[in-house]
């Protein structure tokens, strides 16, 4: 089974950008569950365990105290607003302003580099802070109702439901939380949360170092859409004095790869926009294919924007490597078995034209790439094959 640690991020010091090692052929990593108490007395019984381990303690439910510290050096600075507080009712008091997860969740969307998911995370986050429980099972339960409708907001969303899911899973799966004194269970939870805030922030940073190893000088990269992921590998790309070009699909039915090509182009990127339809006759001038994801399912397979699919099949039968960046709070307990397994997400399409009442219009927005047509995922757990992601998948919801 290939895998590629991560390790280097925190072993280089300073020297994050260089080229990394390749990858190289190691046995899967075995995980043995402790107690937080545990954690806390011994937070680094060894401070050369590579990046991937503790990014899958840390997911899993165990807490490392350097983890954060380690990723924030990798990453950089932070940016404003990525300390796991905001600036709402939840910590200023709101001048008697009841709470609301909902208005908390649209304060932290209205940051155009946040994820939703990562804003869900953060505004469940306050939950806890801004909780006026007495018990922990009144905390729980006041916790699952702010989680269920965030999701009821919008259930078309993989990575908002697989995001709240799994915050879910990290926060409140220790047992040590049953022999605690309340207002201590409390502070516990807060801490959990804000850190797993922290590493979700932080993912798609962890991901652009990771995948510098696969984008080389004088290649050609075609993506499909707009992806916040994708844009963060090109620019650290840009940053790294790579030199290469990009294809951008135009992205219909939104027409989000018209943005991402304007951002390129900001960048000084060679950017050329294609029309959907015109994947097959540029793959042999591709080197590569990059896309991001709205959800990774169980069987290792993505749902993404419509068309990825199609240019996933291309690329196979021309032996072009697909790569997928996504962040791990993504991975959602799905397994269509075909397109028609996912709930569409409906988006509207302008055709320039009117179009008769009597013509039939597919506006769904998503489709299911099998993993068979994909080569490896970019996440902040590593560089995984498809094959690997059920095992991460087990591993996050046990």
């Amino acid at each position: 089974m290939w895998r590629r640690s991560a390790s280097f991020i925190l072993d280089r010091g300073n020297d994050v950008v260089s080229k990394p090692d390749s990858i190289t052929l190691s046995p899967p990593p075995t995980y043995q569950s402790s107690s937080m108490a545990d954690t806390l007395q011994n937070p680094n019984p060894n401070p050369k365990i590579s990046a991937y381990y503790q990014t899958r303690a840390a997911h899993h439910g165990v807490v490392t105290s350097d983890w954060l510290a380690q990723a924030q050096e990798a990453a950089g600075p932070d940016s404003p607003g990525s300390d796991g507080r905001s600036n709402s009712a939840a910590d200023s008091g709101g001048g008697g302003r009841p709470f609301s997860v909902i208005d908390e969740f649209n304060n932290w969307r209205q940051q155009p580099d946040l994820a939703e998911a990562v804003a869900a995370i953060r505004a469940l986050a306050a939950v806890i802070r801004a909780s006026e429980a007495t018990t922990m099972m009144e905390l729980e339960i006041e916790l699952k109702k702010a989680s269920d409708s965030l999701k009821l907001g919008d259930t078309t969303s993989i990575s908002l439901t697989a995001g709240c899911d799994l915050f879910m899973r990290y926060v409140t799966r220790t047992s040590a939380l049953e022999y605690e004194e309340f207002n201590s269970a409390k502070s516990r939870l807060i801490e959990r949360a804000e850190k797993f805030g922290e590493i979700s922030y932080k993912a798609r940073r962890i991901i652009a170092m990771l995948s510098q190893d696969f984008i080389f000088d004088g290649c050609t990269i075609l993506v499909h859409g707009f992806s916040r992921v994708v844009l963060e590998v090109l620019k650290t790309a840009v940053q790294n004095k790579k030199v290469f070009r990009v294809f951008c699909t135009e992205g219909r039915p939104d027409r989000s790869g018209l943005r991402l090509s304007n951002e390129l182009a900001k960048l000084d990127v060679p950017v050329k926009l294609l029309i959907d339809s015109a994947v097959a006759y540029t793959m042999d001038e591709v080197d590569m294919v990059l896309v991001g994801a709205d959800g990774v399912v169980e069987s290792g397979g993505i749902i993404n924007l419509m068309g990825t699919y199609q240019i996933a099949l291309v690329a196979h039968c021309m032996s072009k490597p697909v790569y997928v960046a996504a962040e791990s709070y993504k991975f959602a307990r799905l397994y269509p078995l075909g397109q028609k397994d996912m709930a569409p997400a409906l988006r509207p399409i302008d055709f320039g034209v009117p179009i008769p009442s009597k013509v039939d219009v597919e506006t769904s927005a998503r489709d299911y790439t099998p993993p068979q047509y994909l080569t490896l995922l970019f996440t902040d757990l590593g560089v995984l094959t498809p094959s690997v992601v059920s095992d991460e998948l087990i591993q996050l919801y046990l």
